[in-house]
Order: structure tokens, then C-alpha cells, then sequence
């Protein structure tokens, strides 16, 4: 029972289990549930004595084998015991039929030959009406289980079901009957009209929270949502069941209910995103829970329910949440609990109440950096979505990037090398900044208005990494590698190349990945080339000197790469500094500008490096689009390009690099002085006393709240430069009160602080003097234009590869992405079943597992060869009726003079559609319509030349025989 080996008293368990006293009997049982094992020697020698004790006819001693062999059965022993427990099922106590009957089905699942003569039993005690409740809630159980792996099986006993699920007042079986309606729906629609009326009524009525989730999660999963019948009521349906699960998350302060709630909204938003996104206050508030398993669901949520309505407002809560929160430092990640000591004064005082926590509560929230992680990639999906199509304004996303960036959490490499915190710690070490970069970078390419802005922006991140010390990207980081792509890719965009320049040859000198460094030495002569390539400029002394300055200071940080261990890496900074110095060699060599001699800049420097960068545009491209790049022929990608070239990179990877030498140049120029220390760095108003934390409300939540000052100081000067000519728009004044009016600050400025009211001038109106005249009505300026809608282009793909397709775009959302296969093998009762999914109950023993879909072939051949046979049948008939004609054979007369038969009921009674044809004259036959599913009998009936009399049909006649009078 703790977990202890027993396995040494297993043959004292089997004697005392043999006892003839009961109370001995019992705890022998006890003992062989919880240490007997299907591998247990002494189980062989168990056998008669589990056989015995079913045949007793004490009610008590019957119930301990049956309550045993769940716990030890084997396939051997299933088929040795299940002679004698097949007759349980028809015991005069419903508790042994009940226990018999769940003891099947674990036998079922070791042994699926079990079900071949148990399952009729089951199925008729599930029919009786009578039956005890306990039993029948029992086989609701067992079929519910095996209902989800060979549903249609179970379709003949929907009557049956329904019939429980409407008259039953047990709440558990109401549930399990709503799970298995749930498999047999998508097998016969049907059934949803049929369901639609109890299930709402129990979504209506019910008090039980359990039941409640369970009709919502049936009518989501039994494809009652998703319905395209518009008289099945599916709008209604949705909007109930929306509005029960709000209350669930309102009214009910119970965290599970709130999750399982949030997890029936993930599923209804797939086909019913509009109301899910009406309940947005409610979710948000589940985004500040202090719970993070429901933080996380309720992120999964917004993504599928995001707008462009909602989307500023969506991302403005999560983007706050990033901003005010904190990540665990190294202590709080390797703290371990203290023992609680109760420090009570007197016995009298409990202990539990006077216990003392030494840990402060910090002002902001901790926050995991893998839940930091996932808001971050939830943001770039939900902007990103269907090519940026919620998205109304560029220029806020950017600086959400910018934003994001800062708050990203940096990857901690110290705890890749802990192996005891390795599977705990993993998904924290992914950097979520090149994915930002990435998003970056894609903005710039597919939207090109705003190709300049995210250039500008892409520049800030990478001087801020250059210049400020506190910044927590670092040259490895994966940011960087887009935001260099970018500056060599648009350096015609770059508001500072120099100072870009500079930041760049830091990094490549300060950089170790070779990733990163590939890209780093592509960018650096593109913006060279922008630098000193301007073909306009006079080549003046100061032109040529600086433009010698900027190669030999790239020549010098190239130089070192040469030897690097990557061979991209040798071979990029091998022909950029072979290239360099070709260009300084033409520049020293170039006679610069005089007062009467005009000269050009060298043609290597403005015309061939400048021109090997210029071609054609990159576009993005779709993601499937080169996987239908035929390979071409003859390319053989195994056969190694050089021989030798393993001794080559094991001669590389024994060469030992030394720290870069620091350039004085740089040093001097370049870097800043060390800020000087303060005592201390917080305000004298700060350190009088804690400050009181703002309140906050739906007003006042801006785009303060969750960008940087800096990032909103340029929002609101680009804003006020938008808005100067608006006449609507109310600029802000510095160092003034919001109060003040344009009228007041005339005053003001006139008469001073003290205002004389005395003073004030008062013109004399003469009404009498003054003639009507009609004046023009003022101008009315127009308001402001609304944002315009931003192309975007689309992904370039071939001809075959079908329409592009957004980078990140989710078709699942997802937050929920897709759902998770369960787990084939073992169950929950830690029993391989697989098996028992392809056991048909109607089947044959030695067929072997029966696919359903050859079933489905074989009964639909078997129905077309039926209906040759008959067709074939009816001809002989017709022409053995012919032959009796010609020979002048009359069939057999029945005279019966009573009214016509309804031919609506002579179908019903014959099973065939039966159609009078009045005969003609000189007509021949009389052909019956032919009907019915099973294919009906047609009847030709052929009149003899000498009769004149018309025929009537008798339709009682089995086998259409025709009734001629004389």
C-alpha cells in the first residue's frame, strides 16, 4: 500500500486468501490487489480459487474475486474465469450485476473475445426497462468507453440512450450519455435534432456546474456549432452557451471552472470568433490572473478573437503586462523553502496563525520568462495574422517591436551547462529576439512605405546596443542579425551611416557566432559603399583622407577573420578585405581636387563596388515555394567538394585566436567616458516616503503605460508635425496648465495675474442702426482623414506551389494550435487496448481485425449483386409469361369486386411502389414503376390477342401475378 515489494509474501497472500473464515478471506484479497502483478508466479495456482469464490452463494465472498481480477487479470486468466462470471449478469442482486459488468469490460480490454458472448447479455440488461439503476448507469459506462473507438457499433442503441438521457435524473450518467452523443453525432446527423431540445433545456436549467460544461463541450464537440442547417438553431445554441461559460468566469470564483471554461471558449472561437470577442473584458481580466494555467489559456484565447477593433487595445494590456513585471533572478530561481517555525507566544495561540514569511513582497509581479515567451509570440501572431490584415497602423506596430525587444527575456546560457536544471529551464534559453528582428525585417520588405521607419527603428536597436551599457542585448543576440541584414539591405534609409557603421564593426569585432558574423561582414561594405561611393561629391583632400580612414578601419577588422574556424566567415572577409584594399590602393593613388582642376572620385569606389550591392529587389517568398525548385541534373549534393577536407578543419580547429587588440582610434573617438558615480541616483521627494501607485482605469490606459519615454516622446512630436495643420487639434504647451485657454492667456498676458474685470472694454450696440444682412455661414473645416490602408505585398511562389502564405500566419489558433492525438497503447488502467479498437462486436472470431471502410465496400457489392440476381429473375418471369401467352395459357383468374386499394398502402404492405396503367388498344404490356431501396419487383404483364377485358392488378399477389377476368 506504501509502495513496498511484497512480492516474497505472495504465497502467504494465496493462503490466507483460501481461508474459509471471511474476515480472513477479505484482507487475503486485499493484500493480492495490492501486490499481485500479471506477473506473478503464484497467480497460476489462483486460478481455481477465483473460480470457487464466483460460484459462492454468499453475495459477499462472490463480490471479492469480482472486485479482484480487475487488478491481476491476464489474457490466460480472462479466458479460464469468464465461463463462470458470464452468469453474474443474471444474479438476483444488482450489485453483483453491476460489479460483473464493469469487471467485463477491464477484462475486454486484455481480452476483446470477452465482448463476443458478453456483450448480447450487456445489451439486454441495457434494454430493460427495469433494470436497476445502478446497473444500467454501469453499462452506460462501459459503453461510453467503448463507444469512442468503434462508434458505429453503438448507433442501433441511440433510441435507447436518448430515452435515458431525458428520463434519468442522475447527473454522471446525463454526462457520460452527452460524450457518447458526442462520437455518434458525426455518424448520423440526425441524431442533432434530435439532441437540441434536452440539451438545452439542461443548459437552461441545470444548477450542476459539472453537467453544465459537459452539454457545452458535447454540443461543441458533436459538430452542433458548425452546423450548416440554418432551422437546427445554431446561432442560439452558440449564443447560450457563450453566455453561460461568461458566467461561469464571473459569477463563479473558482479557478477550475474558470479554466474549463476558457477552454470550451478556445473551441466555440473556431466557428463563432464574434461572440467570443464580445466577451473580451471578461477574458482580459483572466490575462492578470494570478494563475498562470489560466493566464495561459486565456492567452490562447485573444488570438483567435482579435479584430482590428481590438487588436491596439488587446496588445496595449499584454504589452503593459511585459513592462511592469520581472523576471526571476538567480536566487529566486534556486531558492529553496525554509521550514516553517510557528512562532506562537502560548499554547493558547495557534501556531498557524503567527506564522512569519521573511520574504518581501516585491512591487512588481514576477513573471516566468517561458509565460514572457509566449506573450511575445502571441503579440507577433496576432499582428502578423493573414498578412498583417488587423493591422491599421505601421508605424504603432513598429514601435511595439521596438518595445518588444526591450522587454524580451534574455536567454540564460549558464543554465544550458546545469544538468540537474536542464529539462526544467529549457524552453527559457530559446531567444524569442530573432523571431522580433525577423518580424522586423519582414515589415520592411513587404510594406513599402514603411520601409524607411523600420530602417530608422532597426538603426535605434543597434546603436542603443553600441552605446548604452545597460541594454541586455549583447552581439550575440538574434535580434541583431536581421537589424544588420536591414542596414546593409535599405543603408539608403540610414539617418546616421557613420555612427551605424561604427556600431556594426563593434559588434563584428566583439562577436564570436559565426551566424551572426556572416551577416555582419555582408553589411558592412554595402554601407562602406553608401559612405564613400556618392558620385556627386567633389574629390576633395578632406573627401579622400576620411574615406581612407573608414577601409583601413574595415580592413583592420576584417583582417583577424580571415583565420576564423567558419569557412563562410574566412571566405566573406577574405574577398571584402582583398576588395578594400584594392579600392584604398585606387584612392591614395587618385589626385584629389584643386582650384582649377576638377576630379572624379575613383571608379572602383563609385561605380563597381557600388553597382555588385544594386539589382534587382528581394521579396519574400512563400513558405512552400521552394520545395517546388527542381533539383537540377547532375548535381550530386554527397560528393564532398574537397578531398582534403578533413585535414584542413582539423588543422583550423587546432589554431588558437587571441583576444582582438583594442584599436586606440576607436578608444579615443568612439567610445564613451564612464559616467561619474552619484551617491545616489534616486530624488530627495522619492526617498521621503512611498510613492502611492496610480490608479488606473480605461481612461487613462495610453500608450504611456506600456512604451518607453523615449518611444513616446518621438510619437507625440511626429503626432504634433502630423496634426500642425489641423485646426481641431489641440497642441500641447510646455511649462502651462491643461486648463488654460487661448482667450485666458490674452487676458492674462494684458492685464496680469490680477484681472480687473473693470477693465474690461464694453462696446455699445445700437439695434436700431444695424440692417439685417445675411451672413455667410462659416467655414467648416473638414475633420481628419482617416488612416489610409497600407498595401502589403504578398509572398512571391511559383506557378505550382498555390497562393502564398503568410509567415507566421496561424491557422490555429490557437492558441489552439492542433489537438493532441491521445496516446496510443496504454490507457488510464495502465492496459495495452489497442487492439480492442479494431474488434468488431457483430464480426466473426477468426476474421481478424475488419476495417470499417472494405465493410462498407463489401455490403454495397453485396447489394449490387442482389439486385442482378432479382433482375435477372423478374426477365426469366417476363419471358415464361410471354411463352404461356403465345401457347394460349391463361394465368390464374381471381374475381374480387371490392373498391381499390390506396396505393399509398399497398406500398406499405407489398414494399414496392405500384402503379394502375390504363391500357390502350393494341397495347402490349403494362410495365410497374420499379422502387425502394432493396430494389422493388417490376412486373410486365403481357394481355392475351383474344381477351378484350382490361386487367387489374391483385395487390396482394406475393409475386405481382396479374388478375384477368373472363
Amino acid at each position: 500500500m506504501f509502495g513496498h515489494d511484497m512480492s516474497w509474501a505472495s504465497f502467504h497472500v494465496l493462503e490466507v486468501m483460501s481461508s474459509a473464515k471471511y474476515l480472513q478471506k477479505r484482507v487475503g484479497y486485499l493484500g493480492a490487489v495490492q501486490s499481485f502483478r500479471q506477473d506473478t508466479e503464484v497467480l497460476m495456482l489462483a486460478t481455481n480459487l477465483l473460480k470457487k469464490d464466483l460460484t459462492s452463494t454468499s453475495i459477499q465472498t462472490m463480490s471479492l474475486p469480482i472486485i479482484t481480477l480487475p487488478h491481476v487479470i491476464t489474457p490466460s486468466l480472462a479466458l479460464s474465469v469468464l465461463s463462470d462470471l458470464l452468469p453474474r449478469l443474471t444474479h438476483s442482486h444488482p450489485a453483483i450485476r453491476k460489479k460483473t459488468i464493469v469487471t467485463l469490460y477491464r477484462l475486454a480490454l486484455v481480452y476483446p473475445e470477452t465482448l463476443r458472448p458478453a456483450w448480447p447479455k450487456i445489451k439486454e440488461r441495457l434494454m430493460d426497462e427495469g433494470e436497476d439503476p445502478s446497473v444500467t448507469a454501469a453499462i452506460v459506462n462501459v459503453v461510453c468507453e467503448l463507444g469512442w473507438r468503434r462508434p458505429q457499433d453503438f448507433l442501433p442503441l441511440a433510441p435507447r440512450l436518448f430515452e435515458l438521457l431525458v428520463d434519468s435524473g442522475n447527473n454522471w450518467m446525463a454526462i457520460k450519455l452527452i460524450k457518447l452523443f458526442a462520437t455518434l453525432t458525426p455518424l448520423e446527423p440526425r441524431l442533432v435534432r434530435k439532441l437540441l431540445p434536452p440539451l438545452t433545456n439542461i443548459i437552461k436549467t441545470t444548477p450542476a456546474r459539472s453537467l453544465l460544461y459537459e452539454c457545452i463541450n458535447g454540443i461543441i464537440q458533436g459538430g452542433i456549432l458548425d452546423s450548416t442547417d440554418d432551422s437546427i438553431g445554431g446561432e442560439e445554441i452558440a449564443t447560450l452557451c457563450v453566455s453561460k461559460l461568461r458566467e461561469m468566469i464571473m459569477v463563479e470564483d473558482d479557478a477550475n471552472l474558470k479554466y474549463v471554461a476558457l477552454l470550451a471558449f478556445n473551441k466555440i472561437v473556431l466557428t463563432h470568433a464574434y461572440l467570443v470577442a464580445q466577451q473580451e473584458d471578461v477574458i482580459m481580466e483572466c490575462i492578470d490572473s494570478p494563475d498562470i494555467s489560466i493566464r495561459l489559456r486565456a492567452l490562447d484565447l485573444v488570438v483567435g478573437m482579435v479584430n482590428s477593433d481590438n487588436l491596439m487595445s488587446i496588445v496595449g494590456r499584454l504589452m503593459r503586462q511585459l513592462k511592469n513585471s520581472r523576471s526571476a533572478t538567480a536566487e529566486e530561481l534556486n531558492h529553496r523553502p525554509a521550514p516553517i517555525e510557528p512562532t506562537a507566544d502560548s499554547d493558547d495561540e495557534s501556531p498557524e496563525v503567527a506564522i512569519k514569511t521573511d520574504k518581501d513582497a516585491s512591487e512588481a509581479p514576477l513573471l516566468p520568462d517561458d509565460y514572457k515567451i509566449d506573450v511575445i509570440n502571441k503579440v507577433l501572431d496576432m499582428c502578423s495574422s493573414n498578412n498583417y490584415r488587423n493591422l491599421v497602423d505601421f508605424d504603432w506596430y513598429i514601435d511595439i517591436l521596438i518595445q518588444l525587444v526591450r522587454s524580451a527575456p534574455v536567454p540564460n546560457s549558464s543554465s544550458l551547462s546545469d544538468e540537474s536544471n536542464l529539462g526544467r529551464k529549457e524552453s527559457s534559453n530559446i531567444d524569442v529576439s530573432e523571431r522580433i528582428g525577423d518580424e522586423l525585417r519582414l515589415v520592411a520588405v513587404k510594406v513599402k512605405a514603411l520601409r524607411s521607419q523600420a530602417t530608422r527603428a532597426a538603426e535605434s536597436i543597434l546603436i542603443s546596443t553600441y552605446n548604452d551599457n545597460s541594454s541586455q542585448l549583447t552581439s550575440g543576440s538574434g535580434v541583431l542579425r536581421a537589424v544588420a541584414w536591414m542596414m546593409g539591405e535599405y543603408a539608403s534609409c540610414l539617418t546616421s551611416p557613420d555612427g551605424t557603421l561604427t556600431a556594426l564593426l563593434q559588434l563584428t569585432k566583439t562577436s564570436t557566432a559565426a551566424e551572426g558574423l556572416i551577416i555582419y561582414l555582408q553589411a558592412l561594405p554595402k554601407i562602406l559603399s553608401l559612405i564613400a561611393g556618392d558620385d556627386q561629391m567633389a574629390w576633395t583632400p578632406e573627401r579622400k583622407t576620411v574615406t581612407a580612414l573608414l577601409m583601413a578601419r574595415v580592413i583592420h577588422a576584417l583582417e583577424p577573420l580571415a583565420v576564423h574556424p567558419d569557412l563562410e566567415v574566412q571566405e566573406r572577409a577574405v574577398e571584402f578585405s582583398e576588395l578594400l584594399k584594392l579600392a584604398a590602393e585606387a584612392a591614395s593613388g587618385q589626385e584629389t581636387s584643386t582650384d582649377g582642376i576638377q576630379q572624379d572620385a575613383p571608379l572602383l569606389l563609385t561605380q563597381a563596388i557600388p553597382f555588385l550591392f544594386s539589382g534587382q529587389e528581394l521579396n519574400s517568398v512563400a513558405v512552400g515555394a521552394q520545395k517546388n525548385v527542381s533539383i537540377p541534373q547532375g548535381l550530386d549534393l554527397d560528393q564532398p567538394i574537397n578531398a582534403n577536407l578533413d585535414n584542413l578543419l582539423r588543422e583550423v580547429e587546432s589554431t588558437s585566436f587571441g583576444e582582438p587588440e583594442q584599436d586606440e582610434f576607436e578608444v579615443y573617438y568612439h567610445q564613451q567616458q564612464p559616467p561619474m558615480a552619484i551617491s545616489s541616483g534616486e530624488s530627495a521627494v522619492n526617498r521621503l516616503g512611498a510613492r502611492e501607485e496610480p490608479v488606473h482605469s480605461y481612461q487613462q490606459d495610453t500608450e504611456e503605460s506600456y512604451l518607453d519615454p523615449d518611444i513616446v516622446a518621438r510619437r507625440r512630436a511626429e503626432r504634433i508635425e502630423r496634426n500642425k495643420d489641423d485646426p481641431f487639434y489641440i497642441a500641447p504647451t510646455e511649462g502651462k496648465s491643461g486648463r488654460s485657454t487661448p482667450l485666458h492667456n490674452i487676458l492674462q498676458s494684458n492685464n496680469g495675474p490680477d484681472l480687473d474685470i473693470d477693465s474690461i472694454p464694453i462696446m455699445q450696440l445700437d439695434l436700431g442702426k444695424t440692417s439685417p444682412t445675411v451672413q455667410p455661414p462659416p467655414k467648416r473645416f473638414s475633420a481628419q482623414k482617416p488612416l489610409q490602408r497600407i498595401q502589403v505585398a504578398a509572398d512571391e511562389t511559383l506557378a505550382t506551389s498555390g497562393t502564398s502564405t503568410p509567415r507566421y500566419d496561424d491557422s490555429e489558433n490557437s492558441l489552439d494550435g492542433p489537438q493532441r492525438a491521445k496516446a496510443k497503447g496504454k490507457s488510464l488502467l495502465q492496459v495495452d487496448s489497442s487492439h480492442i479498437g479494431a474488434f468488431s462486436l457483430e464480426g466473426d472470431s477468426s476474421s481478424g481485425p475488419l476495417d470499417y471502410e472494405r465493410q462498407q465496400r463489401e455490403e454495397a457489392e453485396m447489394a449490387k449483386a442482389m439486385q442482378e440476381v432479382e433482375r435477372l429473375r423478374l426477365e426469366m418471369q417476363r419471358a415464361n409469361e410471354r411463352i404461356q401467352a403465345a401457347q394460349g395459357v391463361e394465368g390464374t383468374v381471381v374475381k374480387k369486386k371490392k373498391k381499390k386499394a390506396n396505393p399509398a398502402e399497398a406500398a406499405a404492405e407489398g414494399g414496392e411502389a405500384v402503379t394502375i396503367v390504363k391500357k390502350k388498344k393494341k397495347a402490349k404490356s403494362t410495365v410497374m414503376d420499379e422502387g425502394g431501396v432493396e430494389g422493388s419487383m417490376a412486373t410486365e404483364v403481357v394481355k392475351p390477342k383474344r381477351k378484350k377485358k382490361k386487367t387489374k392488378i391483385d395487390e396482394s399477389g406475393p409475386q405481382g401475378l396479374v388478375d384477368s377476368g373472363a
